[in-house]
C-alpha cells in the first residue's frame, strides 16, 4: 500500500481522543511511507492528520472542491488538487488510493466511507475500506450493519468488507492480508 485515503472530519469531535487517533494515524502512515490523501482542509481531525503526516516528514494529497478551497484549504501540502465538484473529489480521491480509513467523523465521512465501500460490495474496486473505532465510536454503526445482515438486507460476506480495529497497526495490517469476497450482492 501506497497511498490510503483517510476521511474524517471537518470539526475535531467531544473527545480529545478523536485528534490523538488522527495524529497518531499520520504518524504511523509516515513512518510506513504511506502517502496520505484526504479531503483537502486545514479544519478539524482533516488538518490534524495532515499536518501529522507532513510533520513526520510524509506526503499529503489533498483534494478539495474550489468552493470549499477558499475557505479552509490547507496551504502546506505536499500537493493540492483543486477540483470543481464533491464528485469529482470523490472520484479523484478514490482513484489515488490503494485503500481507505474512516476516522470518527460526521455526515460527510459516512457518506464517503458507505460510497467506497459500496463500490467495493459491487465489485468496482477490490481496496480495502476500514474504520478506526476510537473510544468504540464506530460499534453501534457494526452492531447496525450486523441488524441488516439479519434482516438480510446484506450478505455476512460484504458485512465482513467492513474492515475494524481500534488500533491503526493493526487496522492496516487487516489492509495487508484483505481479500474482497467473491459472492454476488444479491441474496435471493
Amino acid at each position: 500500500m501506497k497511498h490510503i485515503c483517510v476521511f474524517c472530519g471537518s470539526n475535531l469531535g467531544a473527545q480529545p481522543e478523536y485528534v490523538e487517533a488522527a495524529r497518531h494515524l499520520g504518524q504511523v502512515l509516515a513512518a510506513r511511507q504511506i502517502t496520505l490523501i484526504y479531503g483537502g482542509a486545514r479544519v478539524g481531525t482533516m488538518g490534524e492528520i495532515a499536518d501529522s503526516v507532513l510533520a513526520a516528514g510524509g506526503q499529503v494529497i489533498g483534494v478539495i472542491p474550489q468552493a470549499l478551497a477558499e475557505k479552509v484549504a490547507h496551504a502546506g501540502l505536499t500537493d493540492l488538487r483543486i477540483v470543481p465538484s464533491m464528485h469529482e473529489r470523490k472520484a479523484l480521491m478514490a482513484d489515488l488510493a490503494d485503500g481507505f480509513i474512516a476516522l470518527p467523523g460526521g455526515l460527510g465521512t459516512f457518506e464517503e466511507f458507505f460510497e467506497v465501500l459500496t463500490w467495493a460490495q459491487l465489485g468496482m474496486h477490490h481496496k480495502p475500506c476500514g474504520l478506526l473505532n476510537v473510544r468504540g465510536y464506530y460499534q453501534p454503526l457494526m452492531d447496525f450493519l450486523d441488524h441488516a445482515v439479519a434482516q438480510r438486507f446484506l450478505k455476512a460476506e460484504h458485512r465482513a468488507m467492513a474492515l475494524i480495529d481500534d488500533d491503526p497497526v493493526r487496522l492496516l495490517e487487516q489492509f495487508r492480508t484483505y481479500r474482497p469476497p467473491s459472492v454476488s450482492k444479491w441474496l435471493d
